[in-house]
């Protein structure tokens, strides 16, 4: 599984005029399936976002992780993160799940997360999203598992 994961001061997710997802400071991810990818790496996934050191400490250093700071979390589905990009002018997405199995692994990643973590929030699978986020620091990383 592929994920960005920025850490933001506030995020949300809106399908159909409708917020269907919203955090305050916290991370927001964006969450690609690919082929190869399982339960265990998603369960690994989470716990790399869970544990992240990403937020400041009281010196001004990134030591604390999403668990120690108690913030929100916020994890959307996307695809289009999952495209080889490294030819031509159009994304190849040869990399990517099939539909079925990709909706399999983000609904297994929202129950586990859910039970893990007490604040988190989702997009929608397969929806036109409308996502906003005020990203803090600017503070973005690519993870992998």
């Amino acid at each position: 599984m592929l994920t960005i994961i920025q850490r933001v001061t506030t995020a949300k997710v809106v399908v159909n005029n409708c917020v269907v997802g919203e955090i305050d400071k916290g991370i927001m991810a964006l969450v690609a399936v690919e082929k190869e990818d399982t339960e265990k790496s998603a369960e690994r996934l989470l716990e790399r976002i869970l544990n992240y050191r990403i937020f400041a400490d009281e010196n001004d250093k990134m030591n604390l992780s999403l668990r120690d700071i108690n913030g929100g979390l916020l994890l959307v589905p996307q695809f289009t993160l999952a495209a080889n990009t490294d030819k031509g002018n159009r994304p190849s997405f040869a990399s990517a799940a099939a539909p079925e199995k990709g909706l399999h692994l983000f609904n297994y990643l929202q129950t586990l997360s859910t039970a893990t973590f007490p604040n988190v929030r989702f997009g929608q699978f397969g929806a036109d999203m409308k996502v906003s986020l005020i990203n803090d620091g600017p503070v973005t990383f690519t993870l992998r598992v």
